[in-house]
């Protein structure tokens, strides 16, 4: 049975024709309390790419990300998930390529020209960049290096690779699934059987922060555990819930933490100390006696007397 393969004649069109009309690329950006790192990351997209729409979607941050981010980008609201905020972006741009960037990547500046080139083939449906960590370790690089390749003969390309689709295709699977965790992992398989995915050589440099916290290669094994939970139907809320604990063996266990609760602080030779932890004393209060009434009182005798 022969795929369904959609098509959007501008890219094929300008490729035949000569035509010097570049193909409108959309630039969705998903955000929860990124304030620290929000600016840069859209200065850089503004400057680098300035000819295409850029859109911010936050899922309600606490902190000044949307006040930021509308400084330099349109910025939409939306319940948190990166699903749902990433199909309201989409839903609220008109370019026919939609291209999803994590607000803790930076991206290759000749990444745009690479997506263009590779979507003159009307065979390709999207795909998404070679990965990078902000950091060098063995663990790291060994990361960087396995993903791509997964990306490329697998067709499992993650949100950190920013993922680019074209707007038929990513309409006709009903955009990504609104699921808690491995949105992302679904929506490259379900493109994967509409047409040609591809891994370009420029590259979509992460952040490293949680891998090193965590330990990289625990957390390259505790990845691959999620992953092979969410194929065998493990629901995604509990992945999602297990991906932010961390690796289970780098957590303390049970006992760990009742004893630990249980253990209060050594007093130390202060004067005045007293365990945080512990309510303060409640004032001890004498009661106080009613005078007796003049009649009861006992004579007072005098000299004079």
């Amino acid at each position: 049975m022969s795929r369904r393969v959609p098509t959007i004649t501008d890219g094929a069109c300008s490729s035949r024709c000569g035509s010097t009309a570049p193909l409108p690329v959309a630039i969705v950006v998903p955000t929860l309390n990124e304030a620290e790192g929000i600016v840069a990351v859209l200065r850089q997209l503004c400057r680098d790419f300035p000819d295409c729409e850029l859109v911010v979607v936050d899922g309600g941050s606490s902190d000044a990300t949307a006040t930021l981010a509308a400084c330099h980008a349109r910025v939409l609201h939306s319940a948190a998930g990166r699903g749902v905020q990433m199909n309201a972006g989409a839903s609220a741009t008109s370019a026919p390529v939609l291209w999803f960037v994590h607000a803790d990547c930076r991206i290759d500046p000749v990444a745009l020209g690479q997506i263009r080139a590779a979507l003159a083939d009307s065979r390709v449906v999207g795909g998404g960049l070679s990965l990078r960590f902000d950091q060098r370790s063995v663990g790291l690089d060994y990361l960087a290096w396995s993903s791509t390749k997964r990306a490329r003969h697998l067709h499992q390309v993650f949100g950190d690779q920013a993922m680019f689709v074209r707007r038929d295709a990513f309409e006709m699977l009903g955009g990504f699934p609104e699921i808690a965790i491995m949105e992302d992992l679904e929506l490259s398989r379900r493109l994967a059987r509409l047409g040609r995915l591809v891994v370009l050589p420029a590259t979509s440099t992460a952040s490293s922060r949680r891998l090193v916290d965590h330990g990289t290669w625990s957390m390259i094994v505790f990845m691959q555990v999620l992953k092979a939970c969410y194929f065998l139907g493990v629901a995604p809320e509990k992945i999602r819930r297990l991906y932010r604990a961390g690796p289970p063996w780098k957590r303390p266990s049970k006992r760990t933490r009742r004893r630990q609760r249980r253990q209060r602080p050594t007093r130390p030779a202060v004067s005045g100390w007293r365990d945080p932890g512990v309510a303060a004393p409640r004032p001890q209060i004498e009661p106080t006696r009613p005078e007796p009434a003049e009649a009861d009182r006992a004579p007072v005798h005098t000299e004079a007397q």
